[in-house]
This record gives C-alpha cells, structure tokens and sequence, in this order.
C-alpha cells in the first residue's frame, strides 16, 4: 500500500511543481510522476542538510520537485 500512497503523492507535486514552474513543460504522466518522487527525495536531502529533522511534508516537495524540473529543463533544453 506504500508503493501506491508514494506513487499518487508523487504525482499530485508533480502536477502542482509542473503548475508553479512557468513555460512549456513536455512531460507525460509517467515523467510528471517521477518528478514528484524524485522532488520529494531532493527536499527531504534539503531539509536533511539544513538541520532539519522529520518529514518535509508537502511544502518541501514541491519545492524539491521544482528544483528537479529547474534541472531537468537546463539538461533538456532545445538549441
């Protein structure tokens, strides 16, 4: 059931990360929901460096996420 609860949450920061973040993002549901997981991962590293201890909920996420996508978009840019 974790599996599940991870794969959804991923998907809703992703969508909301995807929402904040300005310009075109061509990404499908799959690459939307990895970048969820992958943000939550990237802000719970965050909050781990700056001391901060316990989950970084959904704040820290989303800003994981966008952090994620920020890269992702120097790495994919079209020239």
């Amino acid at each position: 059931m974790g599996i599940i609860v991870t794969i959804i949450v991923g998907f809703i920061v992703g969508l909301i990360a995807r929402a904040i973040m300005p310009g075109n993002q061509s990404m499908g549901l799959i690459m939307t929901t990895i970048l969820g997981i992958v943000g939550a991962i990237v802000g719970q590293f965050g909050a781990n460096a700056l001391g901060m201890a316990g989950p970084v909920g959904w704040i820290g996420s989303i800003v994981g996420a966008i952090i994620v996508l920020l890269i992702f978009g120097m790495v994919t840019k079209k020239r």
